[in-house]
């Protein structure tokens, strides 16, 4: 067999299998690694892997099992920015990819999926693990194919490649059947960005005129608030982000895709809002007169009620995706284009323009959120007895604060939000489909693609279990992916919810019978396993992971009936969150009266308004 280095050194076409066309076009595409796992109908496209393994241009992670793969190939384009790569075989090893495929979509995640299918002639007629993985992800890919000839590989290589990365990005789905990977044919190769798709232009540039009318509600705001999603992650946004909140002095909030965006440290900055965001962005989403929504879709975990969202508020919503702009709150200002190029051309015309604005514009804003912050701020719990599971995160961000961090879903899942404070690309969590089971496998993508980064993954008791097998993957190839389990005995939110909003009847919430010795099982797999029960003990043991030179997992146990606060219920405002330290002042801060000079929102025991002085 030809290997990938030979035909690229000859112009003439060669003689190659469509499976070789394949292989080819990720190499040249810039792909260094693929998760996956083979079966049947995929193996000529792995028998031409192996010849560019062989050759050192490519490098096969084995998963154990292919949602293992494709949660590994989204932590990969998370942490990098790359277009992630997963395999898997027809049938039930296709089917298992789905719920990565979707979690990939929810997210914007830039992922190729290349799957097995039987052969052409037996498609249709329910042959040995057929199933029709183009028809069943078609709702959750931006884009699909069926290779029927082996001479549009490399150009449907190209397309899904410049698809899943531009625009908004998303997983493309590459279905071959088998004889199409088998069959020879004269390849020439298809270089990466030589291809034009006529029917798909995303709009890059933002309307000049919707900048310019952006620009004069900045100007005009006297309680502006950057609610920033995953959108400026994706562009890498970060630092006309910065420019334009300390142009402003406008305080930022970020949605769980966002963090990272904007630096948490930073004292404009606001954490997470929404259900179990910070009381203090919670309150300015509430308050705010201009609310700046920057690559962001108004989830609904973010919004609460979503009438009483930011409600007294003008608009400006910037995304590539014109269709999210609008689809939940309709924008006074809506700028579709990729949310870095508008911020810059908005900055480039700040400065043209020589616009600025009154030091004190936003300072009485800024004042009361200090009030809010110094009221009611992120507590960590401590008990005589048992760990709290806020202290073991914020141990963690102690000893690794650069650390790459991914989390599975529930409990740890918020108080990791809370308390971690990201940089860029460092915070990897299924946000939008809530998916457990994936913080283990992309913690996983995430080391094999930043060897010589620290990557943890925080997970809890349950959502551990949904992918425990990956172990064997870490232990495999020695990679160093530091797991910390937040372990309550229960599928900790389902609990919350259950105590919450169902008359505290725990139906089938309660993982402690049947739970596996978490130490033992690590063993088991070849990986270093600890226990974790005193805080004596924590900060040397994390302190003994991290300098650990392979796999390690923790088990902490902490106090099983733990709740995760702030906390949003459903079909209430930002402003009515449950689980404050004060609750007398969060209904004072409720129960507000308009200025009927500046119509500014203010407490009904004050006299005057903070922000004009108007008395009330």
């Amino acid at each position: 067999m030809i290997s990938p280095v030979q035909v690229q050194q000859k112009v003439a076409p060669q003689r190659v299998t469509g499976a070789f066309a394949l292989i080819d076009s990720l190499v040249r595409h810039g792909v260094e690694h693929i998760f996956g796992y083979p079966g049947g109908a995929i193996l000529p496209i792995y028998d031409a892997l192996y010849q560019a393994e062989a050759a050192g241009q490519i490098r096969h992670i084995l998963v154990r099992h292919e949602q293992g793969a494709a949660h590994a190939a989204d932590g990969y384009a998370r942490a990098t920015g790359n277009v992630g790569v997963c395999f898997a075989t027809s049938g039930p090893g296709a089917t298992n990819l789905v719920t990565g495929i979707a979690t990939a979509q929810m997210d914007s995640i830039p992922m190729v999926v290349v799957t097995g299918q039987v052969p052409r002639p037996a498609i249709g007629s329910d042959a040995f693990q057929e199933t029709d993985i183009f028809g069943i992800t078609l709702p959750v890919v931006k884009h699909s194919y069926v290779v029927r000839d082996p001479r549009e590989m490399a150009t449907v290589v190209a397309e899904a490649f410049y698809i899943a990365q531009t625009g908004r990005p998303g997983p493309v789905l590459i279905d071959v059947p088998k004889d199409v990977g088998l069959e020879e044919f004269d390849y020439l190769p298809v270089e990466p960005g030589s291809v034009r798709l006529p029917g798909y232009r995303p709009t890059i540039k933002g309307n000049p005129r919707q900048i310019n009318h952006a620009i004069e509600l900045l100007k005009q705001a006297k309680r502006p608030l950057l609610y920033v999603g995953g959108g400026a992650i994706t562009s890498g946004a970060h630092p006309e982000i910065k420019a334009i909140a300390e142009h402003f002095q406008i305080p930022v909030t970020t949605t769980l895709m966002g963090k990272g965006s904007f630096d948490e440290h930073h004292p404009l900055a606001l954490g997470m809002l929404g259900m179990h965001g910070t009381a203090y962005a919670n309150f300015a989403v509430s308050e705010c007169d201009l609310l700046i929504a920057v690559g962001a879709r108004f989830d609904d975990r973010v919004t609460g009620k979503l009438d009483e969202f930011a409600s007294r508020a003008k608009v400006i919503h910037i995304d590539i995706d014109p269709a999210e702009v609008g689809k939940n709150r309709a924008p006074q200002v809506p700028i579709v284009g990729d949310v870095r190029q508008v911020l810059q051309d908005l900055l480039q015309r700040l400065k043209a323009d020589k616009v600025e604005r009154s030091s004190q514009q936003t300072q009485t804003w800024l004042k009361r959120i200090s009030r809010w912050r110094q009221d009611y701020p992120l507590v960590v719990p401590t008990y005589s007895d048992i760990l709290s599971p806020q202290e073991v995160i914020v141990e963690l961000s102690r000893q690794a604060p650069q650390a790459y961090y991914t989390t599975d879903v529930g409990q740890h899942q918020m108080w990791s939000a809370q308390f971690l404070k990201n940089g860029p690309r460092c915070w990897i969590s299924s946000a939008g489909l809530g998916t457990m089971g994936y913080g283990l496998p992309a913690a996983m993508g995430v080391k094999v693609a930043l060897p010589d980064e620290a990557v943890i993954c925080i997970s809890g008791d349950a959502s551990f279990q949904m992918n425990l097998q990956e172990l064997a993957t870490l232990a495999q190839y020695g990679i160093a992916v530091k797991t910390v389990i937040i372990n309550n005995g229960w599928q900790g939110m389902v609990r919350q919810w259950q105590q919450a909003f169902h008359g505290e009847r725990y139906s089938s919430s309660n993982m402690e019978v049947g739970m596996p010795n978490f130490e033992l099982l690590a063993q088991a797999f070849g990986v270093k396993g600890m226990v974790v029960q005193d805080r004596e003990k924590l900060q040397e043991s994390v302190a003994i992971m991290l300098a650990d030179d392979g796999p390690v997992l923790m088990d902490v146990r902490v106090r099983r009936d733990e709740n995760c606060y702030p906390m949003v219920a459903p079909g209430k405002s930002n402003a009515q969150m449950i689980g404050l330290q004060q609750p007398s002042k969060l209904e004072q801060a409720i129960e507000l009266m308009y200025c009927s000079s500046c119509n500014t929102k203010n407490p009904s025991t004050n006299n005057f308004c903070p922000d004009c002085g108007t008395k009330l």
